[in-house]
């Protein structure tokens, strides 16, 4: 399977934090156009699209947002205080450059602190280059809010980029339609907002939807470098079967449909025990009566950095076992 890094550098490189999706919306909906019966965006922004079966109600999520930081303060001097949109390390942000929907780029800095252990973002600020607060107000607001500015990698083997969580999961979804050469299945492919600030666009559209299945695709960490957290995932060993996490335990029945479909179309797939963090079948599954879903996670370093790692032949397996498994008439 040839690897669409173009298509990959397209969606981590625009600009789409928790709540301002309406970028990455457009990139996705223009890509997938072509390979779907219909398309929406419901109330709170999601992307909606459907390839039409007579089979089971199939929602498919991953999630179009990505984490920010939200300008609280301008000081007199032009210097920028944040709060966090989604999960920020203040260790993992310290000196790294963000940029703003505009095009503005800062670096992020801290205070003075003799034990830098105990820095804390509300220690940190953003530096845009200017020298005065009447500046730094032609170029940002109150409550405006920038990302990690990051650059594309890729080479044989790996691609490395800020912003994998989730577009990497959006990718695969992409790719995945494009194969999808037949299906008895009412597929409903959503591209949801506002995940990394709780799970918010799954929880509507799986309403809206009523699936009878529900399945994320999202990242999930690794325990393969060196004197990592104990976790039996690793790059290169193929799709990662959740089964569990913070917020799912994987149905049974789910579990299984996946473990066949691997086995009989020969995908490479290990098995995913999170000990924190969640998905969007998180809410997929406590939806109306509940809905039977898990999770195909793509191993990856670094997560929620500016240079998230991964193996491009753990997405590829991503995309044949999520493709394989449409393909399948589905009985619970």
């Amino acid at each position: 399977m040839e690897f669409n890094g173009q298509l990959l550098k397209k969606l981590v490189d625009t600009y789409s934090p928790s709540g301002m999706e309406e970028r990455i919306k457009d990139v996705i909906a223009e890509e997938i156009k072509d390979y779907v019966d219909e398309m929406k965006v419901d109330t709170l922004g999601n992307l909606i699209a459907r390839k039409k079966g007579n089979g089971k109600k199939i929602m498919i999520a991953g999630h179009m947002d990505q984490i920010g930081l939200m300008i609280t303060d301008i000081d007199e001097k032009g210097f920028l205080r944040f709060t966090n949109v989604g999960g920020i390390s203040p260790f993992i942000s310290l000196n790294q450059r963000v940029i703003f929907e505009n095009g503005t780029i800062g670096v992020i800095h801290c205070e003075h602190l003799e034990d830098i252990g105990k820095m804390k973002l509300d220690k940190m600020f953003i530096d845009i280059g200017v020298s005065s607060k009447e500046e730094a107000e032609k170029q940002v607001m109150i409550g405006d809010v920038c990302v990690y500015h990051n650059s594309y990698y890729e080479n044989e083997n790996r691609v490395m980029t800020g912003a994998l969580d989730d577009r990497i999961g959006c990718y695969v979804m992409i790719e995945a339609l494009k194969q999808l050469s037949r299906t008895e299945n009412d597929i409903y492919m959503v591209f949801t907002v506002q995940e990394e600030v709780g799970l918010r666009g799954a929880k509507t559209s799986a309403f809206g939807i009523n699936p009878d299945i529900g399945i994320s695709l999202d990242v999930t960490a690794t325990g393969d470098t060196p004197k990592a957290r104990p976790m039996a995932v690793s790059l290169d060993k193929g799709a990662a079967i959740k089964v569990k996490d913070n917020s799912l335990i994987t149905h049974p029945k789910i579990r299984k449909i996946m473990i066949e479909t691997a086995k009989e179309n020969n995908i490479d797939y290990q098995f995913e025990v999170l000990e924190y963090g969640g998905t969007d079948s998180g809410a997929i599954h406590i939806t109306r009566e509940g809905v039977p879903s898990g999770v195909i996670s793509i191993p990856t370093r670094y997560i929620h950095t500016s240079s998230e790692l991964a193996s491009k032949k753990d997405i590829n397996s991503c995309i044949s076992l999520l493709t394989k498994m449409l393909e399948k008439n589905i009985e619970l």
